[in-house]
């Protein structure tokens, strides 16, 4: 399909460079967190709740909606948690700690769709790409406007999201299953910066595994016109 093609991956949107960090690589990403020095551990209610993500499971409501503030205007998102229970979930427990403030919208394929969720802190990247999530049962469509996590393979949602941009029904077979929907602002996402096209190795746009280790220190650097993802945020229903 011409929505495959411009895809580059005879799919789905991936998560590339999902591989799970080696114990290495972790100990590095926390020793530049650091400053390369040891330090006293923070007070327990001064640490990073998004550090502890085997706390941050709390059940979503049943609808909600999600007000994204970013650098090409701002829209929201209406969940329905029985589209995808457990997509809702996570996304829910993401926003309310701030999981998506500050970081970019790393991969814009015009026609197909919009990726973010990479952290602008690699320590966070770390940690979460350890906490995958089962796949829900596709009952939505990945129709223009839905959201929907994007995926290493079968049961790796972690914290990637996408916005389709039209009609990916097709990838409704492979276990994208939308869990929300923009009904506000869509002009807004069509605004995401698509200049640096598709993603290293498809294309010369971010190289995903790069900004996972990095975060904006090189997303910000190599390609400062991305769209900025200011904050994100829990609303009331209207």
């Amino acid at each position: 399909m011409e929505a495959e093609a411009r895809a580059g991956r005879g799919g789905g949107p991936r998560r590339l460079g999902a591989r799970r960090p080696t114990a290495l690589a972790l100990a590095f990403a926390l020793l530049a967190a650091c400053g390369g020095e040891p330090r006293e551990a923070a007070p327990l209610e001064e640490v990073n709740p998004l550090l502890r993500p085997a706390r941050l499971t709390e059940q979503a409501p049943p609808t909600y909606r999600a007000r994204f503030e970013t650098s090409a205007g701002g829209f929201t998102v209406e969940v329905h948690r029985d589209w995808a229970p457990l997509g809702a979930d996570r996304f829910y427990n993401l926003v309310k700690h701030g999981f998506y403030d500050d970081t970019r919208v790393y991969r814009v394929v015009s026609g197909f769709m919009a990726q973010f969720g990479i952290s602008g802190d690699p320590v966070l990247n770390a940690v979460w790409q350890r906490e995958a999530i089962v796949d829900d049962t596709v009952k939505q469509s990945n129709t223009r406007g839905r959201i929907t996590f994007a995926t290493a393979g079968r049961h790796t949602r972690t914290t990637e999201l996408f916005i389709n941009y039209g009609d990916n029904s097709f990838l409704d077979d492979q276990w994208f299953a939308p869990f929300g929907e923009v009904v506000e602002g869509m002009e807004g996402v069509d605004a995401f910066h698509a200049g640096y096209g598709e993603t290293v190795p498809m294309g010369t746009g971010p190289y995903a595994a790069m900004a996972m280790a990095r975060g904006n220190e090189y997303l910000d650097a190599d390609f400062p016109e991305l769209t900025r993802i200011v904050r994100v945020e829990i609303v009331p229903d209207p």
